[in-house]
């Protein structure tokens, strides 16, 4: 069991890589706010409970039936062509943090076809924004291994399973720009990922997190019928080498490393 102290060291680094409502304004800030705007109270200090923030785990049957039917029909049948380059950099073992652009819902599945459980026996588990998580949509996203944190106000419950999952030596997929965006050149990223393979590094001794760097670029921003896809892997960045020091020093360095990382595939798409 982690210490009380570990508790709030990862409840203080969370509140300042997410921002969190005070708890002082949280009834005011519910009140204000309408039906569809509500959202859930943060659980301030995570027990075993909160942990869990909603159902999320991989169901055999249900990847076993999708994961060929988009691999093997549905992606060769929109997509022309789809080029995959740099799969080599892909750790086989290990806890992992794939961070790639974001450029198209198609993401969802052109992704796990460049580095999904078909390449390296590894299912991926996305990190989603909760409006994702709705649903029968909602339904397929948690049982594929998808869970859902609330961007605008995440719960540490959701974060606290983030780390969960990486100190389980799972590969985790997180889009650090923060939503889709069209534009080719790189969105300056947001803190949040590497707050976060910083805190589960540091929870646990050699845990070994690496951050995998990844440009996914279609050649038509509104990816059509018959557009052509290429995913390209970079190095991946060893977050062991960003934990001396202040962990808000160093979660601005692996940011801004991971940025030149990503701006530098991006380049070989242009």
């Amino acid at each position: 069991m982690r210490s009380l102290n570990s508790l709030s060291s990862f409840e203080s680094l969370f509140k300042s890589a997410f921002p969190v409502e005070d708890e002082k304004n949280s009834e005011l800030f519910e009140r204000n706010c309408s039906t569809s705007q509500s959202l859930e109270p943060v659980e301030m200090l995570p027990s075993k409970k909160a942990a869990e923030p909603a159902p999320s785990r991989v169901l055999p049957w249900l990847m076993a039936l999708f994961y060929p039917l988009g691999r093997y029909f549905v992606l060769p049948l929109y997509f022309k062509r789809i080029e995959v380059i740099g799969r080599e950099h892909l750790p086989s073992s290990g806890s992992v943090i794939l961070a790639p652009t974001h450029r198209s819902r198609w993401d969802a599945m052109t992704l796990p076809y460049a580095a999904g459980h078909d390449i390296t026996g590894r299912h991926l588990r996305f990190m989603v924004s909760a409006n994702e998580v709705t649903g029968l949509q909602g339904w397929f996203i948690q049982r594929m291994g998808g869970f859902p944190v609330n961007t605008d106000r995440p719960a540490i419950a959701s974060l606290r399973h983030g780390v969960d999952l990486l100190e389980s030596g799972e590969t985790l997929v997180i889009f650090p720009e923060g939503n889709i965006f069209r534009e080719l050149h790189v969105q300056p990223l947001k803190p949040g990922l590497a707050r976060l393979a910083i805190q589960a590094e540091t929870s646990r001794s050699q845990l070994g997190v690496q951050v995998v760097p990844i440009s996914i670029y279609y050649n038509n921003a509104l990816v059509p019928w018959r557009s052509c896809v290429r995913i390209v892997i970079g190095t991946p960045l060893h977050v062991p080498d960003y934990c001396q020091g202040s962990h808000k020093q160093n979660a601005k360095r692996l940011t801004a490393d991971l940025q030149a990382a990503m701006e530098a595939l991006a380049s070989e798409n242009l």
